[in-house]
């Protein structure tokens, strides 16, 4: 009863911060919804008793976006006022439905169903830590590898194009003089 729970609550957590990291205009509120998101996402590897891939989650993935949040702060004028306002209503209507549709099968679905077990092949004199590491670097180790590469070359790219225009900064700039960079970029 506690996993199912427990399941639940973090599922709609998870919904819930991933939504808003969508849905908002101000980039550090996105960013801190998306490691908040990315937390919630580690426990539901605790709760399958994946302790070290739950731990991976937290420390690998929450570590990037906490990453991204500083690269936020320093290139994105955080003190300036973003006036958020729905610009489709219809469409925030029909995500919200949608959402809530999920939600309702996801509490119907359990109940309805049959209790399935998975059959994990996980070796309890190994621990699921070792099973990782072999079945990463065996079967899987060229998509490792590759995408380690991918995130390398996407890290130098964001690097690259964050410092193209370092030395404007468009709070101190006036309309126009923001509209003519923008025509100068184009």
């Amino acid at each position: 009863m506690f996993e199912i729970v427990a399941f639940y609550l973090f599922a709609f957590l998870t919904i819930a911060m991933f939504s808003i990291t969508v849905f908002t205009n101000n980039a550090l509120y996105a960013l801190s919804t998306l490691a908040a998101g990315m937390i919630f996402i580690s426990a539901f590897f605790f709760l399958l008793d994946a302790q070290f891939l739950g731990a991976v989650q937290i420390v690998v993935y929450t570590g990037a976006v906490m990453a991204l949040y500083a690269f936020g702060m320093m290139f994105f004028d955080s003190l300036s006022v973003v006036d958020e306002q729905i610009k489709n209503p219809r469409l925030v209507f029909l995500l919200s439905g949608i959402i809530a549709l999920i939600i309702v099968l996801i509490f119907i679905f359990p109940i309805i169903g049959e209790n399935i077990q998975a059959n994990l092949p996980i070796h309890h004199e190994w621990g699921n830590t070792q099973d990782v590491g072999v079945v990463l670097f065996t079967k899987y180790l060229v998509p490792f590898e590759v995408a380690a590469i991918m995130l390398l070359v996407a890290m130098i790219g964001g690097i690259i194009l964050a410092s193209k225009k370092m030395d404007i900064s468009y709070s101190e700039l006036s309309e126009e003089e923001i509209e003519n960079l923008e025509k100068e970029e184009l």
